[in-house]
This record gives C-alpha cells, sequence and structure tokens, in this order.
C-alpha cells in the first residue's frame, strides 16, 4: 500500500532546526501514529532559505505571510536585519518539494514567521500572537496544499483532510 505523501517541519521529527538550534518533537506515539499512515517529508524552510541554526529570532513586520509574498511585508530580526529572501526562498523550496512528492497535506510548526498556519508573532518581538500564516504556510495554502499545525494533528491521525 502506497502511503499518502506528509510534508513536515523537520523541527517536529525533533531534528535541532529551530531558530535557537533546538527540535520540538511531537510525541513519540504521535510520530510513530504519522508514519504508519504516512510518507513524512521533512522540510525546514529557514534552512532551505539559507539561515544558519542557531539564528537570530525573527517576525513579520507589517503583516503576514501573504503580505510578505506580495512584498507588502518583511520578515525582521530583532535587530532589525531584514531577512525576507531567505523566507521566501525557503518557502518556495517547500512547494517545490510537495509539488514534486505529490503532497496535499503539510503538518507545520505553529506561530512560526515560517510555518505557522494560523498565528503568527505580532513582528515587535511582545510574545504577542495575531492571526495570520507564516510565509510557507501561506505559499502552500495558495497551491491548495491543506496546512495543519501540531495543536490539529486529529485530522492526521484519524486520516481525514482538514479544511484549509
Amino acid at each position: 500500500m502506497n502511503k499518502p505523501p506528509l510534508l513536515i517541519s523537520a523541527c517536529l521529527l525533533g531534528q535541532p532546526v529551530r531558530y535557537d538550534g533546538h527540535g520540538k518533537a511531537l510525541p513519540a506515539s504521535d510520530l510513530f501514529e504519522l508514519t504508519r499512515r504516512y510518507q513524512l517529508l521533512s522540510i525546514c524552510p529557514e534552512c532551505q532559505g539559507g539561515l544558519p541554526t542557531p539564528h537570530p529570532a525573527a517576525e513579520i513586520s507589517g503583516g503576514d505571510g501573504s503580505d510578505v509574498l506580495d512584498g507588502h511585508a518583511r520578515v525582521i530580526t530583532q535587530t532589525g536585519q531584514d531577512v525576507s529572501c531567505a523566507f521566501i526562498d525557503g518557502a518556495r523550496q517547500a512547494l517545490n518539494s510537495a509539488i514534486q512528492h505529490g503532497c496535499r497535506q503539510a503538518l507545520l510548526k505553529a506561530n512560526s514567521p515560517s510555518c505557522g498556519n494560523r498565528q503568527i508573532y505580532s513582528g515587535h518581538f511582545d510574545q504577542q500572537l495575531q492571526p495570520g500564516s507564516g510565509v510557507t504556510a501561506a505559499l502552500l495554502q495558495r497551491h491548495n496544499i491543506i496546512v495543519s499545525n501540531e495543536n490539529e494533528m486529529n485530522g492526521l491521525l484519524l486520516g481525514t483532510k482538514q479544511q484549509p
């Protein structure tokens, strides 16, 4: 039986690729169920876009991931460095992987400026969340790929598709 492909944030697999050099591994039981049901395709858009690990924390300023893709917002570090190009490049590489492998769904890290699908940080480095998607999540959603985060895994674990 061929398992459907699932794009998944590398940090959710425990890989130490986050800005702080750590992972955020899912519980072992969830990982077991996911690997039983899906062919997992690990991505880290920030690494793929050329950012080192660790790297300075970044947030979207002036909008959300869609706005970054459209050139109306920027991804900046706390020191003011514009890292938008790296985020866009990483998002494009994630999309290319999804298309190449026929992914219709992705499980990405919540609240991330790359991967958040419902909320992202405010852009003021104040730990406040606001509605919106990260750059990669927005690009995947534009291409009709259903994006879930680790707090919305029930549909994936039950084998049903989530709504975008």
